[in-house]
């Protein structure tokens, strides 16, 4: 615990049996619980998280990484969770960060705490793909223009979200695929919740996994068209469950904050 809060780490999985065993040993001790879901893997990720101790569950079907995520966060807030971290078990972000990111979290400072590959040159220093950086960064500009904010990346998959902001979050309108993590940052940044970011070591290997082109191009305009419905939904010119309840929120202060940075 941190904070007399509940830590629980959750971990979407799907074929991450070669690392999955590095991230849980670099787990903190402040982690009272881990879920790991399998979204129907076709290796051992499972059964080698049953034998590390974990709470397993396995989706019957491949369902995206959206909608893993969605399990994640049901398995997390009825476990009693009052922070909840979701780490990518393919080793690519470092689990060492669940303590700062928990603790910005369970101490009230922010909503949601992001791990940026993008802070101090992490992304290109741990060998991410030119074209992906720039793309990145792209989006990154586009998007803070829009939105009005100030993040140094809207990409990473390192996060911890509290309780009452995961409550708020209309996850299950949200997408099953990996524009999920964009929209709960379109979101957040609607409901005026208070965002945070620390600088995360990245690592790109073989075995981390990584979307290919034809995805990034897919994930990429995914981006786009979130960007321009949240920008619209701010305005009052587009109406969606994704941003009504967020719009309803930030205009009743209920998660009212800033996007900031944590360097």
């Amino acid at each position: 615990m941190i904070n007399g809060q509940k830590i629980v780490v959750v971990l979407p999985a799907y074929n991450a049996e070669r690392t999955l065993e590095a991230t849980v040993r670099e787990l903190p001790e402040v982690v009272d619980q881990i879920i790991l879901v399998d979204d129907h893997s076709t290796d051992e990720t499972a059964a080698l998280a049953h034998r590390l101790g974990l709470t397993v569950v396995v989706h019957e079907v491949n369902r995206g990484y959206g909608a893993n995520q969605k399990t994640c966060y049901s398995m997390a807030l009825a476990a009693g969770a009052d922070v909840v971290v979701m780490v990518h078990p393919d080793y690519q972000y470092s689990p060492l960060l669940v303590t700062p990111m928990a603790g910005m979290a369970a101490y009230g400072v922010y909503d949601l705490v992001l791990g940026s590959r993008i802070l101090g040159g992490q992304a290109r220093h741990g060998g991410m793909p030119l074209y992906k950086y720039f793309a990145n960064r792209a989006l990154t500009l586009f998007q803070n223009f829009l939105l009005d904010a100030k993040l140094s990346e809207y990409h990473t998959g390192f996060r911890a979200y509290t309780r009452r902001l995961l409550l708020a979050l209309p996850l299950e309108h949200n997408s099953d695929d990996f524009v999920f993590d964009n929209q709960v940052i379109a979101e957040a940044l609607l409901m005026r919740a208070n965002i945070g970011e620390i600088s995360c070591p990245t690592r790109y290997f073989a075995e981390a996994s990584s979307i290919n082109l034809r995805r990034s191009i897919v994930y990429g305009w995914g981006v786009v068209g979130t960007t321009l419905l949240a920008w619209l939904a701010k305005h009052g010119l587009f109406h969606s469950p994704l941003y009504d309840r967020a719009r309803s929120l930030g205009s009743s202060s209920a998660c009212a904050g800033n996007s900031d940075s944590s360097r």
